[in-house]
């Protein structure tokens, strides 16, 4: 539930969007509460995988078991769809990013005002509970694709190979031609990273804040409007669970395409 709003649904809904900084808003300001959210949900989920894989047994499973079964196999037939080469790295890579990046968008399902009323307690005034609806956060997961994209890129086809591409593909080997191509491939490369970082955190952002904008409905003096908000909090709440199963679906399945492009000679 939301705790009532200090001068009006406004006030409460940038206090809430502002983050834990280790610095005052400055350019090497640090969002702590992104950044700690992200690392407590991959150790966790590290961990589970870890205990459910050294109690894997070959008889009939136990549901946890079964549950990551599915999940391997679900994102191992991703990656096998879309890349035909070693999938040794990529396949433990997609998994990592599917699962990492849906438990941090599912953190958008808990209560508005819960991690913050705990921190608060701690000393923290403010706490952003979801890593995913931080532009930091999801630029700086698209720029580790991007760098796997280039080194797969150079791996692949080697320095001179992917140098002859950007220059000569798609249009030709004309000189005349070569700047075109050039730009045409840095926009193409620039393109990447930024739409797989803007489509993850716009959609998050999004749902973030329709979730403080029901919370409000709970402090507005009204018990007509305290109905309306359980019943938008709990009907928003379940569509947003398949909102954050797409988005995680989609920001796998586009780092695996786009590594499997890396491979790809024109």
């Amino acid at each position: 539930m939301a705790s009532e709003p200090q001068g009006g649904l406004t006030e409460y809904i940038q206090h809430h969007l502002t983050f834990w900084q280790s610095h005052d808003g400055s350019f090497w300001s640090f969002h702590i509460d992104s950044i700690a959210v992200s690392l407590v949900l991959g150790i966790l989920a590290c961990g589970w995988f870890w205990l459910k894989s050294r109690r894997a047994t070959a008889g009939v499973p136990g549901k946890g078991q079964a549950f990551v079964e599915i999940v391997l196999e679900f994102v191992d037939g991703q990656v096998k769809d879309v890349f035909h080469g070693d999938r040794r790295f990529l396949g433990p890579l997609a998994l990592t990013v599917f699962l990492w990046v849906f438990l941090m968008n599912a953190m958008d399902l808990l209560p508005v005002d819960l991690l913050p009323f705990i921190t608060e307690k701690l000393g923290a005034s403010h706490f952003r509970a979801v890593p995913t609806a931080d532009l930091s956060m999801t630029f700086a997961m698209s720029l580790t694709v991007f760098v796997l994209v280039i080194f797969y890129s150079f791996k692949a086809k080697g320095f001179g190979g992917f140098m002859h591409e950007l220059f000569t593909a798609p249009f030709g080997k004309h000189p005349l031609l070569w700047i075109p191509n050039f730009a045409l491939n840095m926009v193409e490369l620039v393109s990447k990273p930024v739409s797989l970082g803007m489509r993850l955190f716009g959609n998050m952002y999004a749902g973030e804040l329709v979730f403080m904008l029901i919370a409000g409905l709970f402090s507005a003096g009204s018990w007509l409007l305290f109905g309306m908000g359980i019943v938008g909090y709990t009907v928003w709440g379940l569509f947003h669970i398949l909102i954050i199963s797409i988005q995680a679906f989609i920001f796998m399945v586009l780092t695996v395409v786009y590594i499997s492009m890396a491979h790809d000679h024109h």
